[in-house]
């Protein structure tokens, strides 16, 4: 199991934002992907922030009242973001996950380079997955 790798069950599509969007922007593109998160990028598709749902959520529910522009994505994006390589396991992704509250991770080259994402369940799948090739193959 510890040869399942991070590229093996990789989001390459998923939803992205930039820092200069309005909020109201990334909410219609949650809303649209069904995606509870993504990756900020710069225009070189490298990782510079993560924008969750509860994010926007969070900012348009203190701007309810106001009938104007809110935010950008840069004034509410958490610039820590935990990523993860390509190469990585799966195994140990999934004891992080347990232990970090992100769902969703950033998959990103050596360069930080974006190259899709990763969720809970998308591990949930690869373990599950394997679980089940290794009691067919074992039974």
């Amino acid at each position: 199991m510890e040869s399942v790798q991070v590229r093996d069950y990789i989001n390459q599509y998923p939803v992205t934002f930039t820092p200069d969007m309005s909020v109201e922007e990334a909410s219609l593109r949650f809303l649209k992907t069904k995606q509870i998160g993504g990756p900020v990028v710069d225009d070189n598709y490298r990782l510079v922030g993560f924008l969750s749902e509860s994010d926007v959520l969070e900012k348009m529910l203190k701007s309810i009242y106001h009938n104007s522009h809110i935010a950008n994505v840069s004034d509410i994006m958490r610039s820590d973001v935990l990523a993860v390589k390509t190469y990585d396991s799966i195994v140990e992704l999934g004891q992080n996950m347990l232990g970090n509250k992100p769902k969703v991770y950033p998959v990103v080259d050596e360069d930080g380079n974006l190259q899709g994402t990763i969720s809970r369940n998308d591990v949930l799948r690869a373990i599950d997955l394997h679980m089940r090739t290794s009691f067919k193959v074992g039974a």
